[in-house]
């Protein structure tokens, strides 16, 4: 049953993103959540994401704007080692609080409450009518960057400030997506060495079960990306849009309570 989950959300995810903008990490997060430790889902989310991205980039390197990838990205890279760094630090405390109904009894650690309350906030902004019209001037895409990064390593969320800044670059679509696959890569490529020095470093080893839910999510992402590039069209994700943001609502709850993780 979680091979199954995360291979089918992994496979849907992939496509979208490519060609929605959706984030993979968005959509993957949570069904990891369900199985992992948080701050360990946030690492084998990180790791698809990281493997997705490299063959979208294979596919789209020549379309990205690498004069924006530079100024973007580039400060993106020690704020994605920082925040990646803060959530091992977060995944190794203890419960913050706890509470039960008399027949158990859940609360959730720091690195979950924070996932979780980030999660809450990305899907709230989602959701609001203005959410798609943000735009930031061009002279803070280095801020940006950083703040994405930071945001990347720490939630593993950092498809919505990347578009936010991104959206007045002046990219046709084609560029924006293959600018924003670039980006992502440098995030990655930051973060997802730090999540496992900071993973060697304590009791969080990952099971053999925990090794198949991220090979099963790679190739599945992996065929989703494939499929997108060659077989569909930009597709309308009005619907699409709410019922992630309910799901984000719903997982994001459940790890700031210690329901889940």
């Amino acid at each position: 049953m979680d091979l199954a989950l995360i291979g089918a959300v992994a496979f849907l995810a992939s496509g979208l993103t490519l060609l929605s903008g959706f984030g993979l990490g968005t959509l993957l997060l949570p069904a990891f959540a369900l199985f992992l430790p948080v701050h360990v889902a946030v690492a084998a989310t990180g790791v698809v994401h990281l493997l997705n991205n490299l063959f979208k980039g294979a596919l789209l390197w020549r379309q990205a704007d690498w004069r924006i990838v530079l100024r973007f990205g580039l400060p993106a890279v020690p704020a994605a080692i920082l925040g990646a760094w803060l959530l091992g630090r977060l995944g190794d405390t203890g419960r913050l609080f706890t509470w039960n109904d008399g027949a158990w009894t859940a609360g959730p650690t720091a690195a979950g409450l924070t996932v979780g309350l980030v999660l809450i906030a990305l899907a709230l902004f989602e959701l609001h009518p203005a959410a798609q019209k943000v735009r930031a001037p061009a002279r803070l895409m280095p801020l940006g960057g950083a703040a994405m990064g930071f945001l990347g390593g720490l939630t593993g969320q950092q498809g919505a400030l990347r578009s936010i800044f991104l959206l007045k670059s002046g990219m046709n679509a084609a560029h924006f997506i293959a600018t924003g696959v670039m980006i992502a890569i440098l995030v990655d490529l930051s973060r997802v060495p730090t999540y496992a020095v900071q993973l060697a470093g304590t009791a969080s080893v990952l099971a053999v079960r925990d090794i198949w839910l991220i090979v099963t999510g790679t190739l599945a992402a992996l065929a989703g990306a494939w499929l997108a590039t060659r077989h569909l069209k930009k597709v309308t994700i009005g619907a699409v849009r709410y019922s992630v943001a309910a799901l984000m609502i719903a997982i994001g709850g459940g790890l700031a309570t210690g329901l889940i993780g």
